[in-house]
């Protein structure tokens, strides 16, 4: 359903306090990956949030759930933090050490409760947050019959991203089923401790290595990427869904063959299909970087998610020998990806008055992807089965209310069973038989990459921007 008025709202019957008390409280400026999501909030003058929405077991009650919320707002800083806003100067965030939080409980009555779930849920994703006096968490219990059956969580985007959503899920499901006890302590940097350590020695040093790689990145690249629109009309934004299970089994032939995971191979596939439309190239694209490799983030409930860009040759080479670029391209944007957005941006408005002209960086990429990467002793799909599931290829158009408003935003999801390319793009540059040739063409490349890595790339000209489409 795309229209929230078309979902059953439930009825509110219960707002329970629940109070917390947890270690840790101060306060510090905003971490980095903080800051880039505040930014997107301040662009775009919406909250933003993540959120998730989980069938509970029937004997579960309102206690348990209420027992579930104070174990995680205790236990992780970053849902207990708000921002405290200044006039003409960054936020800063503050933790408290105790309070009380509201649970509220929903009641489905005829209408299905999983239908009232999705409601509540985008309600509240849509609802803006009062940043400085709202606790960034807001969890409901959805109930049908007296009976409780969904939990919906929503939480602000500058507490935490997806990978420490799921961070906080499996925490909680970690704990003892009896006591409701931890598994263990926290071991992973809460936000007080990255704020720290970003202002250390060590963490501006790391600053300023991101901040050279990115200056070098935006003196190579052409500024314009797509010309002029071609299209013309008011600027809108139009989404594609590309499901392939051919891209699924090609990705994992060539990371079991080169025994690498598979990130290269998709981020060589995007950039091979998509210079093979534009005649771009190089190919430009920032990437969304979870940060999640770095000492003491693995596990860590928090906003960690930042921007690094891309940047890959793909001209007069092999599909083959695109993928062992893209490995090495990843890596650089990988660790060049833990900065201070702030800085970030003087950097590029400094290059840009020195260029005379302004740098296009609206081309974007998400791997979203939450299972396994590395196919390392798996058996290798065979030929006959790639191309059979070429034909299972669909292709679906269903714009979102909350789609990035880029030229290019380009994310990857796996559905089960193949490999899914959701791409937003300003229709001004791009209509629907464009975005489905793109989509096309990075199958194709991910299928040449597995099948026929001796295949040329065809992208002749190294800077060609806004030509050949």
């Amino acid at each position: 359903m795309s229209d929230e008025q078309e979902l059953p709202p439930g009825e509110v019957v219960d707002r329970i306090t629940v109070p917390f008390a947890g270690s840790g409280a101060g306060e510090a400026d905003l971490t980095w990956g903080q800051i880039g999501l505040w930014q997107s909030i301040e662009a775009s003058g919406k909250s933003k949030a993540v959120f998730h929405i989980a069938e509970v077991e029937q004997e579960t009650t309102v206690d348990d759930v209420a027992g579930m919320l104070r174990f995680m707002v205790s236990r992780h800083q970053s849902l207990r933090t708000r921002l405290v806003l200044r006039e003409g100067r960054p936020p800063r965030q503050r933790c408290s050490a105790s309070g009380a939080v509201t649970l509220t409980v929903v009641d489905a009555g005829a209408d299905d409760p999983a239908a009232v779930a999705e409601a509540v849920s985008r309600r509240w994703q849509h609802e803006q947050f009062d940043f400085e006096n709202e606790w960034p968490i807001r969890l409901a219990a959805i109930r049908a019959n007296g009976v409780l059956t969904h939990v919906v969580t929503v939480i602000l985007h500058t507490s935490v991203d997806a990978y420490g959503l799921s961070a906080l899920a499996a925490d909680v499901a970690a704990r003892d089923a009896g006591t409701g006890e931890p598994a263990g302590p926290v071991t992973a940097l809460q936000p007080l401790e990255q704020a720290a350590r970003q202002a250390s020695p060590a963490g501006q040093r790391q600053n300023a290595a991101s901040l050279k790689y990115l200056e070098r990145v935006l003196r190579a690249i052409d500024a314009g990427r797509f010309g002029e629109p071609r299209y013309g009309g008011e600027r809108w934004i139009d989404m594609v869904q590309y499901r392939s299970p051919a891209t699924l089994l090609a990705v994992r032939a060539v990371a079991a063959r080169e025994r690498i995971d598979d990130s290269p191979v998709l981020l060589a596939s995007f950039a091979v299909g998509l210079a093979r439309f534009t005649g771009v190239n190089p190919v430009l694209a920032m990437l969304m970087v979870g940060n999640r490799f770095r000492p003491g983030l693995a596990d860590s409930v928090s906003a960690l998610i930042q921007l690094s860009p891309y940047l890959i040759d793909v001209a007069d080479t092999t599909v083959g020998h695109t993928v062992s670029r893209a490995a090495t391209s990843a890596i650089n944007a990988y660790k060049n990806a833990y900065y201070d957005p702030y800085e970030q941006d003087e950097v590029i408005e400094r290059v840009e008055r020195e260029r005379g002209e302004e740098l296009d960086l609206s081309c974007f990429y998400n791997d979203r992807r939450q299972q396994e990467r590395s196919h390392v002793g798996e058996t290798v799909p065979r030929e006959a089965e790639i191309r059979a599931a070429l034909e299972h290829s669909r292709l679906s158009w269903e714009p979102e209310i909350s789609m990035p408003r880029r030229k290019i935003y380009f994310n990857v999801d796996d559905p089960p069973g193949a490999i899914e390319f959701v791409m937003s793009v300003d229709r001004r540059y791009f209509d629907r038989s464009d975005m489905a040739t793109i989509m096309r063409n990075i199958e194709q490349a991910a299928v040449e990459a597995a099948l026929a890595p001796e295949a040329p790339t065809r992208v002749t000209r190294r800077v060609a921007a806004g030509a050949g489409h």
